[in-house]
């Protein structure tokens, strides 16, 4: 009898182990619709309401809905090879929130420098935890004073859409990645 109660209590604790380690390493599944996005990112961005609309819509036309967003500013320039540097916070349905920091370089042709509220469309995250790395991509810039823009940066099956809605004046087209990390850092790389 107390071979078999120790045989159901072992099954039982491999059955479930794998289970609450996976929820407990910051699995994230639950995704944000378009509405939702765009009334957390009207709040943020304020007035430009109309501009984000569209861009949010484009993004989820291309890469579904998005499982986490981060809500951050951020400011970067260059003089064909540049540096970007931001923080944040990643929100996630069943995880929470979390503070994220990222920072990159960039080189192209590419002259000029922007601040800028960023708001970043998360797509096919597992864990929180897999947000940790290097996300490359291409960017391209034609500003005077402010505008809108947005592009992708994918690494793997994950792909981050960053909205930026920036001060500033740049032109140009780089090739860089963000990396981001858990903690602030000066070094881009």
């Amino acid at each position: 009898m107390i071979k078999r109660f120790a045989y159901i209590f072992v099954s039982f604790l491999i059955i479930f182990s794998p289970i609450s380690a996976f929820a407990q390493a910051g699995a994230v599944s639950q995704t944000y619709s378009s509405d939702e996005l765009i009334e957390t990112g009207g709040q943020f961005f304020g007035s430009i309401a109309q501009g984000l609309a569209s861009l949010v819509e484009k993004s989820i036309a291309q890469y579904g809905q998005p499982n986490a967003y981060i809500l951050g500013q951020e400011a970067s320039g260059a003089l064909f090879a540049g540096a970007r540097y931001g923080e944040g916070s990643m929100y996630t349905r069943n995880v929470g929130q979390q503070s994220v920091f990222w920072q990159g370089p960039s080189i192209g042709f590419d002259v000029g420098g922007d601040g800028s509220k960023v708001m970043m469309l998360v797509y096919n995250l597992p864990t929180t935890e897999s947000i940790y790395g290097r996300y490359p991509g291409i960017d391209g810039s034609a500003f005077v004073v402010g505008g809108l823009g947005m592009t992708a940066l994918g690494y793997g099956n994950i792909y981050i859409v960053p909205i930026r809605s920036g001060i500033g004046a740049r032109l140009g087209i780089n090739v860089g990645y963000l990396k981001f990390t858990k903690a602030p850092t000066w070094n881009p790389f």
